[in-house]
């Protein structure tokens, strides 16, 4: 038994085949096309493991796909690679719709071709699992209901508009073809193997490094925060047991605003690794010019994947940003390794005013 999961060196990609693989004996073939944010170091501890086959290579490579999927003959195939940071997606736009659209169109394909010459008895056990974000369905307004998984699309940048029409692709290739899929739409992620792009890996990084904590605007968009390890959990129990064609929203009940997450990741510094000069890390907050068309607030209603699926996530948010912000402190070489001079320019760029 063997699954394929693509983006498997990524931040969620990485998090989840190790989560297998400590839970489960089924092999993992991992196809990634290692992109500045995809890190095989996130894979180190698997090294010699044979349950575990690493291929470098893009989902939208029909050829290399078809004969991955040939060769490895998987059950289930779970789609994690997508590009994902919003800001990058604003300055360049092009690489979102390749790699999430049509991307996403050309694996759709390849493993419609697949599944197609399946047994018919194959073909009722094989399961195609797309990972989505709360971003396609919008902003909030304050005090509006949590997200559903049947709120309307209303994606305002081009990342949230890419992953929407992924989403779109998804659930077509089942209404149309028969294409036993699963779609879990998940919240902000957050925990080990982050891309210090991203808001709290960004502050770990720069508070010890004595650089700016840059909060857009007024710093009250409002996040629903998951732990990695939770949405893992989440993936494989809808992979488990979920209905073919069904939608399965993700969250982690933590609605926070980005300054209050500041605040509570400069406390914990200064508690874990207080400053040498002895003040605090609160001292280094500074806030930018707000991205454009920024989303004020997201949040996810998940009863439904705890009411049929049984799923609740197993840290709070205390809990959860404790362990991220230690792991960080613990592992300065991987923080320094993913840190190359193209990052750099990157965040130089971005949060310059």
């Amino acid at each position: 038994m063997t699954i394929l999961v693509t983006g498997g060196a990524g931040f969620i990609g990485s998090n989840f085949v190790l989560d297998w693989l400590a839970g489960c004996g089924e092999a993992v073939v991992n196809l990634d096309k290692l992109t500045y944010a995809g890190n095989l170091s996130n894979l180190a501890s698997l090294q010699g493991d044979m349950r575990h086959t690493f291929v470098q290579g893009d989902i939208a490579d029909t050829a290399l796909v078809a004969g991955l999927l040939a060769q490895h003959r998987p059950r289930a195939v779970l789609n994690f690679a997508a590009e994902s940071h919003v800001d990058r997606s604003i300055a360049s736009p092009g690489a979102f719709i390749q790699t999430n659209v049509v991307g996403t169109f050309a694996l759709l394909e390849s493993v419609r071709a697949y599944w197609g010459a399946h047994s018919e008895a194959d073909k009722a056990t094989f399961r195609f699992l797309h990972i989505s974000t709360d971003e396609v369905y919008g902003s909030l307004g304050t005090g509006e209901a949590a997200f559903s998984e049947t709120h309307r699309y209303e994606p305002n940048s081009p990342y949230s508009a890419s992953k929407a029409a992924s989403d779109h692709l998804v659930r077509a290739y089942h209404h149309t073809y028969g294409l036993p899929v699963l779609t879990t739409n998940c919240s902000n992620n957050y925990g080990p193997f982050h891309f210090p792009e991203k808001l709290i890996p960004l502050l770990i990084v720069n508070a010890q490094a004595g650089k700016p904590l840059p909060v857009y605007g007024d710093g009250q968009q409002i996040r629903d925060w998951l732990y990695v390890k939770d949405h893992c959990s989440a993936i494989r129990r809808v992979l488990e047991v979920g209905k073919v064609g069904e939608v399965y929203n993700v969250g982690g009940w933590n609605e926070k605003a980005n300054l209050e997450i500041v605040h509570t990741v400069c406390s914990l510094l200064d508690e874990l690794k207080p400053r040498a000069d002895g003040k605090l890390y609160k001292d280094q907050i500074a806030f930018v010019t707000d991205r454009p068309g920024h989303d004020r607030r997201y949040a996810i209603d998940a009863r439904k994947l705890q009411r049929e699926l049984g799923w609740a996530p197993a840290e709070t948010f205390e809990t959860g940003i404790r362990k991220t912000v230690k792991w960080y402190l613990e592992h300065p070489h991987w923080v320094e390794q993913v840190q190359s001079g193209a990052y750099r320019e990157w965040v130089a760029q971005q949060y310059a005013a």
